[in-house]
């Protein structure tokens, strides 16, 4: 979560909205643990940090109170109502918990201008990496059919592919739901390597999935999307059906 939004709303997050919420984009954001609270698909955190008591929430995981923790990618929402916790915070941090390298993205993508984001994605939350499939152990069967690709050929023939319609299958290695009213998966099937940063597809769907589930994605290839707050994604797969 990966959450990027810019001079923007956000809206319809895990089944919460925001009255007016700009995000803000800083540095990693580390404090200790006070109070925790889950829903729907999130950890919600209230964290003693530096300069001063923070709310916090990432994709939902299991805490301690106590613990020291580090949020990278924090995205600071103002006005943000949790209709699931019916409560308001005036200012709340959404990141995704560092848990070491990850791949780039949160979901994938490169952060423009900078080095390659290492959140969970990974934010999400997502994608110890990130993701919750170890993904050079995985190797799935390619789709079939003129329009069935691997991910690492879609990598390879973006530019033929941009706009079209193509079909792969893949291990669901992180879904973050909710997101910009989008559910987001990031998809491995074997292909690719992570020096070639080719290896994980990012998908937008309204479908629901999990992770280790194996799918079949069908949706249009798009390329150079620049979805804001400095998140650009080579490759993103949209508007896409998920099928098993």
């Amino acid at each position: 979560m990966f959450l990027f939004v810019q001079n923007a709303s956000y809206a319809n997050v895990v089944g919460s909205r925001v009255a007016s919420a700009p995000a803000e984009k800083a540095g990693p954001l580390a404090g200790e643990v006070l109070e925790t609270m889950d829903a729907a698909s999130y950890t919600y955190l209230k964290l003693k940090t530096d300069s001063g008591e923070v709310w916090a929430a990432i994709p939902q995981t299991k805490i301690k109170k106590g613990a020291k923790i580090t949020i990278q990618n924090p995205m600071t929402m103002t006005g943000f109502e949790s209709k699931t916790l019916k409560r308001k915070f005036d200012k709340i941090v959404f990141g995704t918990l560092s848990e070491g390298p990850a791949p780039e993205g949160p979901m994938t993508g490169k952060s423009a201008g900078n080095s390659p984001a290492t959140a969970n994605v990974n934010p999400h939350s997502s994608m110890a990496s990130p993701t919750a499939v170890d993904f050079k152990t995985v190797k799935v069967k390619k789709a079939t059919g003129p329009e069935g690709k691997t991910v690492a050929e879609i990598y390879a023939q973006k530019k033929d592919l941009k706009d079209k319609e193509i079909s792969v299958r893949g291990k669901v290695a992180k879904y973050l739901p909710g997101i910009m009213k989008k559910n987001w998966i990031h998809l491995v099937d074997g292909s690719g390597t992570a020096a070639e940063k080719n290896f994980d597809l990012t998908v937008t769907t309204d479908a629901s999935a999990k992770a280790g589930d194996i799918v079949l994605v069908k949706g249009k290839v798009r390329t150079d999307r620049d979805l804001g707050a400095g998140y650009f994604f080579p490759v993103i797969i949209e508007e896409a059906k998920v099928s098993k």
